[in-house]
């Protein structure tokens, strides 16, 4: 029922993105501030929101009359190369940031300090959070986060700059008054 929504030529294309970017978005990326990034999730993920994408921005009529669906390509220059992926880097540098202001009795700390007694089987080490998101704040050349982080101010700034690099303006949506 809702990709009939999203392709119909009844309802304008700012009010399809709008559906997609307050509906469909969240759901696919619930709870994605703690995921680690692996690659068959990014390669999930993406035809995923190239699907919605192609219902939302519909056909293509060709100089001889015929319709095709859009190539990726062509979407990529629609959305500017903004991607679900650097969404989902966006919401882990955020959630960052409140994991380390926490106090440190705190749960969430907890777990994020926690290491496990057993040992890992001899194979390759599989990424961690933390790890992840620590190559994250390397992509935008962040060196001494840990400070930063404690000043809100200072770790917004760093969010507006990670929003350029991953090009996230579509996903902005209102901010939140504090």
């Amino acid at each position: 029922m809702f990709t009939k929504t999203i392709s119909t030529k009844l309802i304008s294309l700012n009010v399809k993105l709008r559906l997609c970017n307050t509906l469909i978005l969240p759901t696919a990326t619930y709870a994605s501030e703690t995921w680690v990034l692996k690659e068959n999730v990014a390669t999930k993920l993406m035809p995923f929101e190239r699907k919605i994408t192609r219902k939302i921005f519909g056909a293509t009529r060709t100089a001889d009359g015929y319709w095709r669906i859009k190539t990726d390509q062509e979407i990529n220059d629609i959305l500017k190369e903004q991607n679900i992926i650097g969404f989902i880097k966006k919401q882990r540098l955020n959630w960052l940031g409140h994991v380390e202001r926490m106090a440190e009795d705190n749960i969430v700390q907890k777990i994020k300090r926690w290491k496990p007694v057993s040992k890992r089987p001899i194979r390759r080490a599989k990424t961690r959070w933390k790890d992840d998101v620590l190559e994250d704040t390397k992509s935008i050349n962040l060196r001494n986060w840990k400070k930063v982080v404690q000043d809100r101010d200072s770790w917004k700034k760093v969010f507006e700059q990670a929003l350029i690099l991953y090009r996230l303006w579509r996903f902005v949506g209102r901010r939140r008054r504090r």
